[in-house]
């Protein structure tokens, strides 16, 4: 029996994988990882960092059988299977924009070599595009998504772990996994599934029945961790789901309890929701959904983001040098750990946005640039629903007070002070206006770039001015 190539791509692991089940239940298995230009191109150092230091798990996982290969997907992985007399290739559905346009072209440059590309699963519990309304259509709102969303369900975990035994190199050269980028400093969490499934062991004993009270702070352990594994398949959503469900049964009598992993499981549907968004609108990966509410920023004459490295407010929220703590600590963050909790990231989305009137795609692309977990549809729809742009219920007019997000959900003002050294001297809550301190000032940190009740209400006036009548 011939044997099949089987394509990792954002499913690095071996537990829970349909696709490898799929590959072996044909015969011999060998794994292939394309390094694909047009995607390392547009990550950034932390990203590809953590990608190659999860393959170099993987690597050690199949016991050294994985099989690297680089250039295009369409071409290297028809001569793999030429040289190997594959007669198919296996892979996780891709849903995304450039995934669906590649895997079309790869697929057709397969069957004239008589090869077949089959896709078992995807990276998400229920794949993007299934969850439909009544009309048909996709949802644009996140309530009724989710309720769709769990009306469909989704299969329990696949028993993918011993396929491992059918995998083979099939006799094929590897290019090996390349050297980790420069990361100048950058401190990223421990790669690839076991790392991953170690994460979600200890948050689920110690955080998950209390997600719902402090998935908000800033503290640690306060989230779940998972962000960067779930971007890469190092532990699939269904996995977590269905330990969630197990622990909801479990706590029957435990309110707090099966409230935190209701509002995880709410968490996870966020970026199934935004994946079907990307999947019915894939130009929103770039185009505002509501594209009248571009003229707010375009007032400034500075779409063109070729402007923006000489742009002073750009380069003070970049910098983490605004003057506003919680801000300054996040940017800083980021930089120092490619990451940053998810409140957070509203929090400075809508300072660029709305205080400073730059454009939701500046930040989205920055993030890109610098998150370990940088994810398209999670990252870029998030960006437009801060920026009001995109699918939200709610309306334009939510403007972040970046002090009292901070007294909010940093009050002991740990999280500023780990991140900005200058306010370190500043004790408990009052670290978020230290302009109100006769020595707040005093050891470097910035005064306030803008002043944030003239913004917000400066961002409010433009809303007023190009919003549907």
């Amino acid at each position: 029996m011939p044997p099949s190539l089987l394509w990792f791509r954002r499913d690095l692991r071996l537990h829970d994988s349909p696709a490898l089940a799929a590959a072996a239940a044909g015969g011999a298995v060998i794994p292939v990882f394309v390094l694909d230009g047009v995607l390392r191109d547009r990550a950034g150092a932390p990203r590809l960092a953590f990608l190659y230091r999860t393959l170099r798990v993987l690597e050690e996982q199949t016991y050294g059988r994985l099989l690297i290969l680089a250039g295009s997907p369409a071409e290297v992985l028809g001569r793999a299977a030429q040289a190997s007399g594959a007669t198919a290739v296996h892979i996780s559905a891709d849903t995304g924009p450039y995934g669906r346009r590649r895997d079309a072209s790869v697929q057709h440059a397969l069957a004239s070599r008589g090869v077949d590309l089959i896709r078992t699963g995807s990276p998400y519990a229920v794949t993007a595009g299934r969850v439909r309304g009544p009309s048909g259509a996709g949802y644009q709102v996140f309530s009724p998504f989710y309720r769709a969303w769990q009306r469909h369900g989704w299969r329990p975990p696949a028993d993918s772990a011993p396929a491992v035994e059918a995998m083979t190199d099939g006799g094929l050269d590897s290019v090996g996994i390349p050297d980790d980028p420069p990361l100048d400093g950058v401190r990223l969490p421990p790669a690839g599934e076991p790392a991953a499934l170690a994460a979600w062991r200890a948050f689920r004993a110690e955080g998950l029945s209390a997600y719902a009270g402090r998935r908000n702070l800033t503290e640690p352990g306060a989230t779940s961790g998972l962000s960067a594994y779930l971007k890469y398949g190092c532990i699939h959503p269904r996995t977590l789901l269905a330990d969630a469900d197990a622990d909801a049964d479990a706590r029957a009598e435990d309110a707090a309890g099966r409230a935190g992993v209701e509002s995880y499981r709410a968490e996870l549907a966020w970026r199934e929701f935004y994946a079907d968004v990307l999947w019915h609108t894939p130009q929103a990966a770039g185009t505002s959904l509501r594209p009248a509410l571009d003229a707010l920023t375009a007032a400034n004459g500075l779409h063109d983001e070729a402007h923006h490295e000489v742009h002073e407010a750009w380069s003070a929220w970049s910098r983490g040098r605004t003057g506003f703590p919680l801000v300054d600590a996040a940017m800083r963050h980021l930089g120092a750990e490619a990451w940053m909790p998810n409140r957070v990231r509203m929090v400075v989305a809508s300072f660029l946005v709305k205080d400073l009137h730059l454009p939701w795609q500046w930040g989205a692309r920055h993030f890109l640039r610098h998150l370990v977990d940088g994810d398209l549809a999670s990252n870029n729809l998030s960006w437009q629903w801060v920026a009001g742009t995109g699918t939200d219920a709610a309306p334009y007019f939510r403007v972040f007070n970046p002090v009292r997000q901070g007294q909010q959900f940093d009050p002991a003002g740990d999280y500023v002070r780990r991140w900005v050294p200058e306010l370190r001297h500043v004790a408990g809550i009052a670290v978020h206006e230290p302009w109100t301190r006769p020595d707040g000032l005093s050891n470097g940190y910035p005064d306030r770039i803008i002043d944030h009740g003239e913004e917000r209400a400066e961002a409010l006036r433009r809303y007023a001015a190009v919003r549907p009548r």
